[in-house]
């Protein structure tokens, strides 16, 4: 089958240029105050949602790796332990730790544990402990009496880089604080520990990379080491590190967060995943848009390999856990090599048992239960990760990149694209005899399901937003059936791969054109849980399936 616009703000009045690069971390950030939201008032939690989370154990055969890569792996951990307290300042506040234990209620607190902070993230950022406001849009990396139209005012050179906060000096004038100065004890420390931990690496590669990775903490510059990861492929243990995704500043999608991942090879999978990433020029080509919107040549370095996780922290450890990794997402090194795509295996066999087959039994149509299997999940979720590298990563009319063009928008727009250019890619590859003898619908039901699953994250996810929107505009073409009766939904197959070209087509084009208004309006628009789905999914809570997963993990859990 043939798979078949923002304005650019003028120049601000110019301003005195504040920014202070080099005065000590502690000093500056003792007089740039009001960037964190008030401790909350322990009088007793609110409507607390702990059993939400389906509890897993994360941990994977480490019996192929030797004593050194053992050692390896625990400090790996350590280092990893740096990011999550770093996630937890950003995502909340410096004294989070005290706020914490302002929190008496022990279901309350364990919850704000696994929220990092006092905001539901399943239930789109609702304060659950009294006292507690709405939370910050711009978490703790902007001042919280900051508004945009003062931060767009503000003559700040690289005010909107990934790795720097806004902060206030004693004037009352913000400045910009970058991750080296702000928390320069914590990188400075988890620099040492990447690089010890590379003394004990069996893949000089890999050694190198972490090398490279500790100075980038200490430098702010992780381009060279995201450069040389790409070709870091035969390392059995993996490492994603440092400030990476920009979800948490829902402000503006500027800010990156600090998150880690420690995975071990599944070198099995792997070789099964290692072919599809050179049908990506081909499947480029193929994209319902016109010329200009896939003149980008996606790179063919790529790699997919699967991994089970042993460790998560930060950003990727907060309410809804990733099950898989497109990285890197630095535009200038995808265009040049492409991307990695790592699957979670381990994780994603959790979701699929503790929380999509219980969904399925409640929402899906019996005749079409069948259709369901983890292989297909698996493969919709990595092919999901593939498409990242389609369409276009710069706007076609100067408005810069997509993610400057689209701003707080653009995660959400990114996620839906890939999840319906990955339904793209497994229709056309299906066509061409690529994905063996399967059927095609086995795809298509268990990535409805797979919407079922991912919507319960609500509004404040780019995942949950990119899947409403997905949900409803599949519901419209008629792609998804829902039994009036039964409450049960199937598969139209036909009115599916029509709804995935539309759909396609919609997603490239506001970013191809960096149509900032446009998104919002899509967003707005159909990134909503309508009535008659809030009553399945109150189904699904009321049957008791967990929405997400959290971790038991550490160096314990892996007798480390």
């Amino acid at each position: 089958m043939a798979f078949f616009d923002i304005e650019v703000n003028p120049v601000p009045e110019f301003r005195p240029l504040v920014f202070l690069p080099c005065i000590a971390a502690s000093a500056l950030l003792s007089a740039c105050g009001g960037s964190a939201p008030e401790p909350p008032v322990a009088s007793g939690p609110a409507e607390v949602r702990p059993d939400v989370y389906a509890e897993y154990t994360l941990t994977a055969d480490l019996s192929g790796l030797s004593d050194e890569q053992r050692i390896m792996v625990g400090l790996l951990i350590d280092a990893s332990e740096i990011m999550d307290d770093l996630f937890w300042r950003q995502a909340w506040a410096d004294d989070y730790r005290s706020r914490l234990d302002a929190i008496e209620d022990p279901a309350a607190r364990r919850f704000a544990e696994i929220n990092y902070g006092p905001w539901d993230r399943l239930d789109g950022n609702r304060p659950f402990i009294r006292g507690v406001g709405p939370k910050p849009p711009g978490a703790n990396y902007y001042p919280l009496d900051m508004d945009s139209e003062e931060f767009e005012a503000a003559y700040l050179p690289e005010k909107t880089g990934l790795y720097s906060l806004i902060r206030r000096n004693p004037a009352g004038e913000l400045i910009r604080v970058p991750y080296s100065v702000a928390y320069a004890e914590e990188l400075a420390e988890a620099a040492d520990l990447l690089r010890e931990a590379a003394g004990y690496a069996d893949d000089p590669e890999f050694a190198t990379y972490l090398k490279l990775r500790a100075a980038a903490l200490i430098s702010d510059d992780y381009q060279a080491s995201d450069m040389y990861w790409m070709d870091v492929k035969d390392n059995p243990v993996e490492l994603v590190f440092g400030p990476i995704e920009t979800y948490e500043d829902q402000l503006f999608g500027y800010r990156a967060a600090f998150e880690s991942f420690v995975l071990i090879k599944d070198l099995e999978w792997s070789d099964r995943l290692s072919h599809f990433a050179q049908f990506l020029p081909e499947l480029q080509q193929g994209l319902p848009v016109e010329e200009a919107m896939k003149a980008e040549s996606p790179g063919t370095n790529s790699d997919l390999n699967a991994y089970d996780a042993v460790y998560y922290a930060g950003d990727s450890n907060a309410g809804a856990k990733t099950i898989a990794i497109n990285l890197p997402n630095d535009e200038e090194v995808q265009l040049a090599k492409g991307t990695r795509r790592l699957q979670l295996k381990n994780a994603m066999q959790a979701k699929f048992e503790k929380i999509l087959v219980p969904i399925v039994g409640e929402l899906v149509a019996p005749e079409q239960r069948s259709h369901v299997s983890f292989d297909a999940f698996f493969a919709n979720t990595m092919f999901h990760e593939v498409a990242h590298g389609l369409g276009i990563k710069n706007t076609i009319n100067g408005r810069g990149t997509v993610r400057e063009a689209l701003l707080d928008l653009a995660s959400s727009i990114e996620e839906g694209k890939a999840d319906v250019l990955g339904l793209y890619m497994i229709t056309e590859l299906h066509r061409q005899g690529e994905l063996g003898d399967v059927d095609l619908m086995d795809y298509y039901v268990t990535f409805m399901a797979g919407i079922f699953r991912s919507v319960r994250f609500g509004a404040s996810s780019a995942h949950g937003r990119a899947n409403m929107v997905r949900f409803n505009f599949f519901m419209e073409y008629g792609a998804f059936v829902r039994d009036e009766r039964s409450g049960h939904y199937s598969v139209d197959a036909e009115k599916m791969q029509t709804a995935m070209t539309e759909l396609s087509r919609l997603l490239l084009t506001l970013q191809a054109n960096g149509d900032y208004d446009g998104a919002r309006e899509l967003t707005d628009t159909q990134g909503v849980v309508g009535a008659l789905l809030s009553q399945d999914l109150e189904r699904l809570s009321n049957a008791g399936i967990p929405v997400d997963i959290v971790f038991r993990q550490g160096r314990e859990v892996l007798g480390l």
